[in-house]
């Protein structure tokens, strides 16, 4: 496998850039509290090798970013978009769809498995170890380290080919148009959670 490509941007993406496949995005934040945890980083990768690590200035409005992440005619391909969607849309304003999440996908397939994380499914389907030690890593730095913008890309730069071998699964499985209404739900579980009805979850009894 080719070494990956990584790109800092600092405030935005640049103009320019083609997702033809898709855009593979996640996030960092400074915590798990969509109101009070601000949005940090977010990573962007076409599934080509490239991954772009877009660090968010406070106040800056990512005209690109924020265009990208509207446009229907690009998927988004992203792990626990639950969380991703509610952020972007939290802190940057518009809502990213549509969307696939391998997470989900994985949990409508692969349903022996007790793990359905990031890691799991790269080493389980791609054979690709990720390392996880810079996850509660400081992501309101003014400077990333190099170490951060690694960890960042490897969270964007297989979810093309996870998505791949998923969508593999939801076929054979006859579970592609079940997992295709809840990746459509999953905007409006983003806009509950922002409203307060993450805990106690609407949902439960």
């Amino acid at each position: 496998m080719n070494e990956p490509v990584l790109h800092l941007h600092k405030g935005d993406l640049p103009e320019g850039l083609s997702f033809p496949l898709g855009v593979a995005i996640d996030t960092e934040t400074m915590g798990l509290n969509l109101h009070r945890d601000r949005l940090c980083v977010v990573q962007l990768s076409a599934g080509d090798g490239h991954a772009h690590i877009v660090q968010i200035v406070n106040g800056q409005d990512a005209p690109v970013l924020r265009e990208l992440l509207a446009n229907p005619a690009i998927l988004k391909i992203m792990h626990f978009g639950r969380f991703d969607i509610a952020s972007l849309y939290r802190w940057l304003g518009v809502m990213a769809q549509p969307v696939y999440c391998t997470k989900i996908a994985s949990k409508l397939t692969r349903t022996s498995s007790p793990s359905h994380s990031l890691k799991t499914l790269c080493n389980d389907l791609l054979g690709i170890q990720l390392s996880k030690e810079q996850q509660t890593s400081d992501w309101g730095v003014p400077e990333l380290s190099p170490e951060q913008v690694r960890y960042a890309a490897n969270d964007v730069l297989f979810l093309h080919a996870l998505k791949d071998h998923l969508d593999g699964l939801l076929a054979r499985e006859g579970r592609t148009e079940l997992a295709t209404r809840c990746f459509s739900f999953l905007p409006t579980r983003a806009v509950l959670d922002i409203m307060g009805w993450d805990e106690p979850d609407l949902f439960s009894h």
